[in-house]
């Protein structure tokens, strides 16, 4: 049972740990963001240069730096969305009634680098590590890309739990890309989709021949079993936030209606909103 056991729990924290350090890290003053930004982008090349190096490996460490630095490449997106860098063209909420193409259009504006930096992320990965026996970190990569895109689909088209207290105050305008309904027609095939993709890869641990392929496709069985639970998170009336509350500073989560700002928001205008309360939770 052990040798299903530490994969799996690996996996369990590092998503966890990182997830809410990404949180907290967006929540943190201003001034903190270019640093974070530059340890992110130091462990992101840290990362391909530990994918190049394992992909000809087989053994069960390469396997786990492998799973690890894809992690750490999609952690890079995560945080330099958040944090502001990469975002896109767009920096203002949408106006209220804006809906249907037009405001889909809106949302791909506001994401459009941060999607271009997922490709380019993904393509160096695919070429570092081209027919290598240890695709275990590309595969990370590209499932957390695939179901956060699923994830993010739907949360655009409208769920019960957006969300929106992990939204750090200076990207408030992704707020207007948010939309609260009880479900919405993509997510049963979301579902269905990551259900079907955690059998499929359950059933390849069973028919692992070796050590480091078991412990590849637990990991990665793992990673798509959270993904999935992270769907069902969108649409269950349970308190999931509760899983990463140390991470985010105390706070009122106030909810705006859509609006075109006519001043968009300026990271020198809400300097002061970030600036952490005495009481803010140590990491």
């Amino acid at each position: 049972m052990m040798q299903y056991a530490v994969p799996v729990l690996t996996a369990l924290f590092i998503w966890w740990f990182t997830t809410g350090t990404i949180f907290y890290l967006d929540n943190l003053p201003l001034r903190t963001f270019k640093w974070s930004m530059l340890g992110a982008t130091a462990l992101l090349l840290a990362a391909l240069v530990t994918l190049r190096d394992t992909a000809d490996s087989s053994d069960t460490m390469s396997v786990y730096l492998a799973f690890s630095a894809g992690l750490l490449a999609w952690g890079w997106q995560e945080i330099s969305l958040y944090l502001g860098f990469v975002t896109g063209i767009r920096k203002d909420r949408c106006e209220e009634g804006c809906s249907g193409l037009k405001h889909f259009w809106h949302a791909i504006e506001a994401n459009i680098w941060h999607e271009s930096a997922i490709i380019a992320v993904a393509a160096v990965i695919a070429i570092l590590t081209y027919g290598g026996e240890n695709q275990i970190g590309l595969w990370t990569y590209l499932l957390l890309w695939g179901m956060n895109l699923s994830a993010r689909l739907n949360v655009f088209l409208g769920v019960r739990n957006v969300s929106e207290e992990f939204v750090p105050p200076h990207m408030e305008f992704l707020k207007s890309f948010l939309n609260k309904q009880p479900m919405n027609l993509l997510f049963p095939l979301s579902v269905t989709m990551a259900t079907t993709a955690t059998f499929f890869l359950v059933g390849k641990v069973s028919d692992a021949t070796t050590e480091a392929d078991r412990i590849g496709f637990t990991l990665l069985a793992t990673m798509m079993a959270l993904a999935l639970v992270e769907h069902w998170m969108l649409v269950l009336p349970l308190p999931f936030e509760k899983l990463w509350n140390w991470s985010l500073p105390k706070r009122s989560i106030v909810t705006k209606p859509r609006f075109r700002s006519d001043h968009p928001v300026e990271f020198a205008t809400i300097k002061s909103t970030l600036t952490p309360k005495p009481d803010l939770p140590c990491c």
